[in-house]
């Protein structure tokens, strides 16, 4: 009889153990807890219960091995015969051979090996627990236990695996999901985001896969904060916790400061536009009240003169009606002969003055 479930995923979202779908298991960690290893911790993940420990930097035999620029790192897993519930042959294996490689070359890029030249760094990981996850449990004890024995490394790494089940990704495969699933995509990576292991079991589209790295770098990062808990709380003093504690402080005032400053920049944008506009508007009312008013002006002044105009004829009329009264005759025609009265007298002057000279001459 089969032990696989009908359904890995309720219509609540909820997985078989409770978590949701992006969800990783709880973490423990302990450091220091091999007094004669150079560094070492212990990590349960879940079910899952893995001892890591290191030694090293030390002379590597044989000398054959040995790189003269750079130290060798050697990493070897293995899972203990009463790891799980059926006991396993002890020994190395196919499988954990391959997880050895894999796995130790996840370190290669942050490990600083330049400065240990013909020397070695052994990594061995073991679980003593199994319950899906394995190698990715085993990769997180093994980089606190570099950090115990104070191998210099660029960063942490961090891996966690992302499956199929239900024809949904999930994030940190249990047991059932692991054994029953579609597929299992264990991931390594830098506190960069640089990827250091990509392992597949299984099928996923190119979309699904891009996906599920997404996701395990989300689960990469919980790990991370974990991982740097456990270091302060080894390393770390008192002084130290609470720099870190401001300095996160500040970096969240910072963001809302930045935030801050955007809403404010906004804020004298708008309110730049909205006076600008206001301006606008409130000339165009000033232009508009102008050209009434002096529509108004032009309205009056024709007024005024028209009035003036109509005044002026009144006037005339009454005063030719009033020199009617007083000679009895009209006064235009009177103002007529006046002229040509005026002209008579100024044209028989003259002639006047001709005949006086006429006489005069008689006279001598």
């Amino acid at each position: 009889m089969s032990d696989k479930p009908e359904k890995f995923i309720d219509e609540n979202g909820l997985r078989l153990d409770g978590r949701r779908v992006d969800e990783i298991r709880p973490m423990t960690v302990e450091m220091g807890v091999l007094s004669r290893a150079d560094g070492s911790c212990y990590l349960e993940w879940g079910n899952n219960k893995v001892l890591a420990a290191v030694y090293g930097p030390r002379e590597l035999h044989p000398r054959r091995l040995q790189r003269p620029s750079e130290a060798l790192v050697r990493y070897r897993y293995n899972m203990a015969a009463f790891s799980v519930e059926d006991r396993i042959r002890p020994g190395p294996s196919r499988r954990s051979t391959e997880i050895s490689k894999v796995s130790g070359e996840a370190f290669e890029p942050v490990v600083m090996k330049q400065f240990y030249p013909g020397a070695v760094i052994d990594v061995f990981a073991e679980v003593l627990q199994a319950d899906a996850g394995t190698r990715t449990a085993a990769i997180n004890a093994a980089t606190l236990a570099l950090v115990d024995a104070g191998i210099p490394m660029k960063g942490l790494v961090a891996s966690c695996a992302v499956g199929k089940v239900d024809g949904q990704l999930v994030l940190d495969l249990n047991k059932p999901e692991d054994n029953y699933g579609d597929a299992d995509l264990p991931i390594a990576m830098t506190e960069d985001g640089e990827i250091t292991l990509l392992q597949m079991d299984g099928n996923l589209t190119a979309d699904e896969i891009a996906k599920g790295i997404e996701m395990a770098r989300k689960g990469c990062e919980q790990i991370f904060a974990i991982q740097k808990e456990a270091l302060l709380s080894k390393f770390g003093t008192t002084d130290e916790e609470e720099l870190l504690k401001e300095a996160e402080l500040q970096a969240e005032l910072a963001t809302s400061e930045d935030e801050a400053e955007d809403v404010e920049v906004v804020s004298e944008v708008v309110s730049e536009v909205v006076s600008e506009v206001v301006s606008e508007v409130v000339s165009e009312v000033a232009l508009e009240g102008e050209d009434d008013e002096l529509e108004d002006e032009v309205d009056e002044d024709l007024e005024l003169q028209d009035e003036g105009e109509a005044f002026t004829d009144d006037e005339v009329e009454n005063a030719s009606d009033e020199a009617e009264d007083l000679f009895g005759e009209d006064v235009s025609e009177f103002d007529i002969n006046e002229g040509t009265e005026s002209e008579g007298d100024s044209s028989s002057e003259p002639e006047d003055a001709e005949s006086n000279e006429d006489e005069g001459e008689k006279n001598e």
